[in-house]
């Protein structure tokens, strides 16, 4: 199992914590600021989901006015992190 830092951009979240586990799967995902309930609810609805599912599903998603959100920041740190893994 590999652990991933991701640090945001243009959103409340500050940074974004997971794990890859052997099969690609999303483990231990937590949101650093942000909204807390969304968040947690990303977290839980993601874990032990496939990544790169997770990724095509979550990016271009966007927050109000802003041109990003917390999960098309974790699509990005995901795509990183499979890049990476």
């Amino acid at each position: 199992m590999k652990h991933y830092t991701y640090t945001t951009q243009g959103t409340c979240a500050k940074v974004i914590e997971f794990d890859l586990n052997d099969e690609g799967k999303i483990c231990n995902l937590v949101f650093h600021g942000g909204c807390p309930g969304n968040l947690k609810a990303i977290s839980r609805l993601c874990e032990g989901q496939d990544a790169s599912k997770v990724q095509e599903l979550l990016s271009g998603n966007t927050c109000g006015m802003k041109s990003t959100s917390c999960a098309d920041q974790l699509s990005k740190a995901i795509s990183e992190a499979l890049v990476n893994n």
